[in-house]
């Protein structure tokens, strides 16, 4: 049984952890609102521009001059998984399932008989492939340094995505992250980007038909690389929303448990010094009636 000294080390140990969460909490909270405001902020510019292309190129997909961008090599053999997950740990399982459903992609891609590469955007994502899918991973970008999230992180990622994919190095593209809903509810989502997939406008229907000037295969080639950019960018910031979320809530589950833990160890305290003074008393009354 360990000793008085022992138990109150502990304790001691278990409250300064306990103030630890606590201030991760607030911490995670106070983040929390900046992130979750930028996020929802990008959501109607990212899925407006998304149905507007896909209106235009609902006209040209089929057309021999269609941007590759948009029509895609013809081919589906090689596929590239775009991982975004965060920098740092201490979330809940907010990196450990997007990476599951990332993992799950690869697996089964690489059952039908496809090439599989990943892009890891963030540290823990890439820890965390590496043990198994180490071989497959053709890039880590790490934004370790970065306070706020901005359009040029999401540029310099939309830019490589596609320098890649002109030279050749995969034939379909899919963006993994987490989409934010709630502070205990972070949805992980898998988003093909190239060639992109365009949700159907209900407005479309009733739309009137337009005439495009430049032409369609103009606007598209200059539209299509800044929606990826939209796209990742989206991404990231839905990320940096359901980390902080995933944290506030990791953190205030990790409080209420060492308060749990300090209540059962200040109880066996109690009883363990209690028993150890009953039992001097006892001895020192034996000792008394001796003589």
């Amino acid at each position: 049984m360990a000793s008085l000294k022992d138990m109150r080390v502990r304790i001691a140990a278990t409250k300064a952890t306990q103030k630890i969460t606590k201030a991760m909490q607030m911490v995670a909270a106070s983040k929390l609102r900046r992130a979750q405001a930028a996020a929802e902020a990008a959501r109607p510019y990212a899925e407006r521009m998304g149905k507007v292309l896909g209106s235009i190129a609902a006209g040209v997909a089929a057309s021999d001059s269609a941007p590759r961008l948009l029509a895609g090599t013809g081919s589906d053999k090689v596929h590239l998984l775009i991982v975004c997950t965060g920098e740092r740990g201490l979330c809940g399982p907010f990196n450990s399932a997007i990476v599951r459903l990332a993992r799950d992609r690869a697996s089964a891609l690489i059952v039908d008989g496809k090439e599989v590469k990943i892009v890891c955007v963030g540290r823990k994502g890439y820890e965390q492939l590496r043990r198994q899918h180490g071989k497959l991973i053709v890039e880590n970008i790490e934004l370790r340094g970065v306070r706020t999230i901005g359009f040029e992180q999401a540029d310099m990622i939309g830019k490589k995505i596609i320098a890649l994919f002109e030279q050749g190095g995969f034939d379909v593209a899919t963006l993994f992250f987490s989409r934010f809903k709630s502070v205990m509810a972070q949805i992980p989502t898998a988003q093909q980007v190239i060639p992109p997939m365009f949700e159907k406008d209900s407005e479309a229907g009733s739309a009137a038909a337009y005439e495009y000037e430049p032409e369609e295969e103009e606007i598209l080639a200059e539209l299509l690389p800044r929606n990826l950019t939209v796209q990742v960018f989206r991404a990231l910031l839905e990320n940096a929303a359901s980390e902080q979320g995933a944290r506030m809530s990791a953190m205030d589950n990790a409080t209420r448990n060492a308060g749990e833990m300090i209540r059962k160890q200040t109880l066996t305290y109690n009883r363990t010094r209690q028993a150890m003074i009953t039992k001097e008393l006892i001895e020192i009354i034996s000792g008394a009636e001796a003589l």
